[in-house]
């Protein structure tokens, strides 16, 4: 919840001005619901995509204050589903985040399905079970063709920052988001298949910046990040597109 509508048209035009449009990246950015609509009016196509942070289930209806999958349909090729602070300071329930998911796919938008451990459960050892639960519970009726165009970003709550302090926070490393970015493929290949598992963009997101982007994207399990408090800052965004850009074109 950063920026207003003018704020986010300059810091637009800023990045424009800063990125380079490579072939082997794709960059989506995913402002607040109020800027959509704006933002896609200003937005070069073929450089930047834009992804809503959350979406309703219900395609239309009595439900106040919420935007459906089907009002974003064409605006929006992507949808953030199942962030943390939607299942930790909204307290969306599993199978309301279930629900999304089926709703983006059935008006054919990308989830960006978000998965992760918060500090308890890491210190109680359940990583693998959480990882497992919304990842299978996420997932739920759809089929193979439907999985393997979504996106999953592993971000252990533990390791996100405030957006202000990069330096002074727990911070996972590059073999932990392998690690689990490994066991979200497993059990994506146990349900699906071994040719879904492999065709599933998986993202680590949770505290990324220019100076570890590419330690985390060295990972071949690791397709990309989900940028937090770094995307509000062009000279540490670009850095992190830079680093994108070298690892596909290693």
């Amino acid at each position: 919840m950063n920026l207003t509508v003018g704020e986010a048209s300059m810091y637009l035009h800023k990045l424009d001005a800063r990125l380079v449009n490579h072939r082997n990246v794709e960059i989506v950015l995913s402002p607040t619901m109020l800027c959509l609509q704006p933002l896609s009016l200003q937005i070069d196509h073929g450089k930047f995509k834009l992804a809503a942070q959350n979406l309703y289930f219900k395609d239309e209806g009595a439900f106040t204050g919420e935007v459906s999958a089907h009002q974003l349909r064409g605006l929006v090729k992507y949808a953030i589903i199942g962030h943390s602070d939607r299942r930790h300071k909204f307290h969306e329930h599993p199978s309301d985040i279930r629900s999304k998911v089926q709703a983006a796919v059935r008006n054919h938008i990308t989830p960006i399905l978000c998965v992760g451990e918060t500090a308890h459960e890491k210190q109680e050892g359940n990583t693998a079970h959480v990882i497992h639960d919304q990842v299978v519970g996420g997932l739920a009726n759809l089929t193979a063709e439907e999985v393997a165009e979504i996106v999953i970003a592993y971000e252990p709550v533990w390791a996100i920052s405030n957006g202000k302090d990069f330096d002074h926070h727990a911070v996972a490393s590059s073999d932990d988001a392998s690690k689990a970015a490994r066991q979200i493929r497993k059990h994506i290949e146990h349900l699906y298949g071994k040719k879904t598992a492999e065709e599933v963009r998986v993202l680590y997101g949770a505290s990324a910046t220019s100076s570890n982007a590419a330690d985390f994207l060295s990972s071949p399990e690791i397709d990309g990040l989900l940028v937090g408090g770094a995307s509000l800052v062009a000279e540490e965004f670009e850095g992190i597109v830079k680093a994108a850009h070298q690892r596909g074109a290693r």
